[in-house]
Parts: structure tokens; C-alpha cells; sequence
């Protein structure tokens, strides 16, 4: 059965019901029907004095084109706890349509262990990324505006971008004003989508509605010839902007199938972006439960360095206990293990591929200093050889290791996980992290290179040195590093998936991100605006004869 109609069998609760169930009342709700709702920033202001749950962070090794299920395993955690008794809530991000309708699919997690209604949260769900997509170019058109009636702000250059909730290459660099109508100055300009947009980073880093329009106001949109930024405070479009995004910031509520709490708030990719959904909902999901378990996107070295390095510094929370996911099969694909082949029992590909999960363990373990447990996702061909391997690598270690089966059961899959969960949270800890943001911009790039990454050293270009220099300049240097990366290898070549040889990090482009508060890297041949696949998921989303959304996995 697919993932869609396991999710459309399923009988969900009101969401007033679900609300109730962690201390949420109605009328601190703005309903979106009978199973989704945005929450009032009362109920944070209600509870700010109440004693914050244990955060758990789910995160992975770096993805395969096999499918991981950390979303999965992430949903089944919550499930699991529930199961033993413990007042568990869920914070996930909410999905892109770029990968609902590319090569990546839906984002709600997968069998038994979904969060739900499943077709509207991949699909509009409450409009909040619509909404950060008309506020990015309502500061566009503001612009160009402004320049049309006398650029009295002095624009030589503008860097702000526009955006689509969609992956369109075709989009990457397009040139604008062409109309030849009087005043009208064409230039290039080009489009990101949505979710690495700065609004969406904005967004999920903002702390309420205030500091949402202070770091509206912050963002650079261009610069003059004096290279004197310019800013969206500067154009008075600030105010425009947080309007659109009033009710966008209130945080979602929504269910598993096992009608668990699930607060879905913000998108950010990780590759291209930080990775992160909001610090509004993980600190609300912190008041709401004992137990929270959060999400960062793609592998550790991406996902899970941005929600440590980045958002736990913003907010100031850490994880108590971190989830690294992976599958055996996955794990023999790191390894070298043809795709065709994978089923097959293999130690020596297995082995081969531990070294990817061996140092993101070890990142997490020993450079953050983290409580960490490693979770498989079971599948039927797994051998019990393979298993006693990894288990037997892991303890080596220090590190315990739990079978997950929740995509078939639910969180009855999860709960030898949930159990393991709640003991490791006790544990103490000595979170740092990898770099502090006082060391020069370059030194920062090298430390997630060399100490997270592996990478041997840190080659940046002439370009990219420039506008470091810019930076400095202009105050900034203390911000921390978002570093733009291919999310299938430890390395910036999506290829390079075993990192066997020494390899260095090459850095094209920096970008500085005012409102956001840090600096963008771009490596390797990364871009903000994906593309679609030769067959895209898009081919196979219809309705069916009943109306019924069908192809979303």
C-alpha cells in the first residue's frame, strides 16, 4: 500500500483534540479546517516560565538516491514515546513543492509513521511559504521600483533575488526590464527557490513578529557606487513585508497517524540553506512536551552542523540527544555496492561505507560532545551478519544501536528506540561548537571544513576572498558560517562519495545575509535554484476518477 493511501486510511482526530492533548486551548487556535491548525503566540507567553522538555535531534548520514527515512524514523521516535507513556511532541519542517514535485517526493514521513493530512502539507498546506515567496518579491518590485522613479538610494548593483516555490533552472539568471519603456533599466537578475530565500531563513530565526520585522528591515538589497549597503528599511518596505508574514509566523499544528502532536513550521533546504524549521516551534514544542523530537535536513555534516552551529547558538537550546539514521543498504551504497547488487550480503561493501556513518558519529560524539545513539532502519534483506557487524563496529565506540521498524509498525517499531531515547537524555554532556564566532571569516569555513568535513583544506577563490574582505569591512565578520554544499558526499563533489583521497573545499561565492544574521558559502558547483529531474515526480501527481490526489510518496 502507498504511503498516501495508508495515510487517507487512517482515521486523524479533530485538531482541537490534538491541541488538548498538550495543554493547547481552543481558543488559542486558528483553525484551518478540521485537522490543521496555526497556533497563537499566547500559548508560548502562557507557559514561557514552565521548565523545557528534552530535545532530541534527528539526523542522518549523507543521503542516497535508496532513501534514508529519517523523516520516517523521526515520526516513529515520537510515536515510540507516546507508546511508553512519555508526553512526546513532534517539530518538523514543512515541505518544498521543489521535491514534491522533483525527484524527491513528499516529506511527511512514510508508512505507519506519517504526519497528516499528508496531500495538504506537501501540497499549500496553511500558505506560509507562499506567503515568504510574496514577501521576497514584493521587495523585488519594490526595488526596481525605486529605481524607475529616480533611484534616489543611489542602487549601482542590487543583489536581492527573486524566488518560486519550484525547481526551474531555467530561472538561475534571467534578464529583467526589457519592456523598453521610459525609465525602465534592464539588468540581470536571476531566481532562488523560495526555501533558500533569506525571508525563509528570516523566518525560521526570527523569535517573534518584532524580530521578524527588525530582520526584514536588516537585509541588503544592493549597494551604492560608494559600496554603501542599502537595505529593505532603507526602501520602507520592512512593514509591507511583515504584514504578509503576520499569520505565516504562528506555528502549525498537525498529527501522526497515531495522533502525536506535530508543530510543522519553516523549510529551509539544508544543502543550499540552513536546514532548520523555525525557533518559534522548537521552543513552543519545548513548553508543550517532556519529550521533543526535531529534525535537521540532509547528512550531519550539513543538517545537523547548521542546527547546532547556527540555530542552537540563536536560540540558545541544545540537543540532549541526537539520532543518526541510516540504512544497511545504504550504508554498502557509501561503499562502493552497484545499485542493482544491493540487496545482496556484503560485509565488505558494508565496511567499506561505515566510514560515512564512523565520522558523523564521531563529529557528533567527540567535536560536539553529544549524547548519540545510532538508528537502522530495518528492511526485510537485511542479514543478521550485516547487522551484528555494524553493532559490533558501533560498540567499539561507545555506541549503542537501535532497529527501527516503525515505517511497517508505527511506533511499535520504535519503541526498543523511545526506551534507549529516555535513558540517553540523562546522560551529561559537554556540547561546543565548531568554531566561535569571533574567528575570522576564513577560519570559521576551514574548521566545518577540516574538523566536520574532513576535507584536507579550504581553496577560495579571488571573487570569494573580495567580498570577505567586504564583509570585514563592513562590520559583519562575527557572524557565523552557512555553508552551501552538495548533501550526497562529505566532500563538494556529489560524486565523491567514499572521500577514500584527500580532498579540499572549494569555495566560488560568498554572500552576506544580514537579516538571517550569517554569511552564505557556495562550494563546488552547488546553486540556489535546483532543477528538475528527467522524470519528475510531477509526471505521476493526478486525481483520480473520485477527486482523490494520487502519485505524492
Amino acid at each position: 500500500m502507498e504511503d498516501i493511501e495508508i495515510a487517507r486510511n487512517t482515521e486523524l482526530k479533530p485538531i482541537t483534540k490534538i491541541a488538548e492533548s498538550v495543554n493547547i486551548k481552543e481558543d488559542e487556535l486558528e483553525q484551518y479546517g478540521k485537522y490543521k491548525a496555526k497556533i497563537s503566540p499566547k500559548v508560548y507567553e502562557r507557559l514561557e516560565n514552565k521548565k523545557n522538555g528534552k530535545l532530541i535531534l534527528v539526523t542522518a548520514i549523507n543521503p542516497t538516491p535508496l532513501g534514508e527515512g529519517k523523516t520516517t524514523m523521526a515520526v516513529g521516535l515520537v510515536d515510540g514515546l507516546r507508546k511508553i507513556g512519555k508526553n512526546a511532541v513532534l517539530a518538523l519542517r514543512e515541505p518544498s513543492l521543489g521535491p514534491v514535485f522533483g525527484i524527491k517526493g513528499g516529506a511527511t514521513g512514510g508508512g505507519h509513521s506519517q504526519i497528516a493530512p499528508m496531500e495538504d502539507i506537501n501540497l499549500h498546506f496553511t500558505g506560509d511559504i507562499h506567503a515568504i515567496t510574496s514577501a521576497n518579491n514584493l521587495l523585488s518590485s519594490m526595488i526596481d521600483n525605486h529605481i524607475y522613479f529616480g533611484n534616489e538610494l543611489g542602487f549601482d548593483r542590487v543583489v536581492w533575488k527573486r524566488c518560486v516555490d519550484l525547481n526551474d533552472r531555467q530561472l538561475r539568471a534571467v534578464d529583467t526590464g526589457l519592456s523598453k519603456e521610459k525609465n525602465v533599466v534592464p539588468r540581470m537578475d536571476g531566481f532562488d527557490i523560495s526555501v533558500a530565500s533569506e525571508i525563509m531563513a528570516i523566518f525560521c530565526l526570527a523569535t517573534d513578529i518584532n524580530d521578524l520585522k527588525r530582520r526584514l528591515g536588516n537585509i541588503i538589497v544592493g549597494y551604492t557606487k560608494e559600496n554603501k549597503p542599502i537595505t529593505a528599511r532603507d526602501l520602507k518596505a520592512d512593514g509591507a513585508m511583515t504584514v504578509l508574514l503576520k499569520d505565516a509566523i504562528n506555528p502549525n499544528l498537525v498529527q501522526s497517524l497515531e495522533h502525536t502532536p506535530a508543530i510543522v513550521h519553516g523549510g529551509p533546504f539544508a544543502n543550499i540553506a540552513h536546514g532548520c524549521n523555525s525557533v518559534i516551534a522548537t521552543k513552543l514544542a519545548l513548553k508543550l512536551g517532556d519529550y521533543v523530537v526535531t529534525e535537521a535536513g540532509f547528512g550531519a555534516d550539513l543538517g545537523a552542523e547548521k542546527f547546532l552551529d547556527i540555530k542552537c547558538r540563536k536560540a540558545n537550546i541544545k540537543p540532549d540527544a541526537v539520532v543518526c539514521v541510516a540504512t544497511i543498504k545504504a550504508l554498502k551504497y557509501h561503499g562502493g555496492m552497484p545499485k542493482e547488487n544491493i540487496k545482496e550480503e556484503s560485509i565488505e561493501y558494508l565496511e567499506r561505507g561505515f566510514a560515512n556513518l564512523e565520522r558523523h558519529v564521531e563529529n557528533l560524539k567527540d567535536r560536539y560532545g553529544l549524547n548519540i545513539i545510532v538508528g537502522i532502519n530495518r528492511y526485510t534483506h537485511d542479514t543478521e551478519k550485516e547487522i551484528n557487524f555494524l553493532k559490533e563496529k558501533l560498540n567499539e565506540k561507545g555506541i549503542d544501536l537501535s532497529l527501527i521498524e516503525s515505517w511497517e509498525k508505527g511506533g511499535e517499531g520504535a519503541k526498543d528506540l523511545a526506551e534507549k531515547i529516555v535513558k540517553l537524555v540523562e546522560k551529561p554532556y559537554n556540547f561546543t561548537y565548531a568554531y566561535e564566532l569571533e574567528t575570522p571569516i576564513i577560519e570559521k569555513i576551514k574548521a566545518v571544513a577540516t574538523k566536520v568535513y574532513g576535507a584536507q583544506d579550504v581553496e577560495i577563490s579571488e571573487e570569494a576572498i573580495k567580498k570577505i574582505k567586504e564583509i570585514e569591512e563592513l562590520g559583519y565578520s562575527n557572524l557565523p558560517v552557512c555553508i552551501a554544499k552538495t548533501q550526497y558526499s562529505f566532500s563538494d563533489d556529489a560524486k565523491n562519495l567514499e572521500c577514500k583521497e584527500p580532498f579540499n573545499i572549494h569555495v566560488q561565492d560568498v554572500v552576506l545575509r544580514t537579516g538571517a544574521e550569517f554569511i552564505v558559502v557556495l562550494t563546488g558547483k552547488i546553486v540556489t535554484m535546483p532543477g528538475l529531474p528527467k522524470v519528475p515526480s510531477a509526471e505521476k501527481i493526478d486525481l483520480d476518477e473520485n477527486g482523490n490526489i494520487v502519485g505524492i510518496f
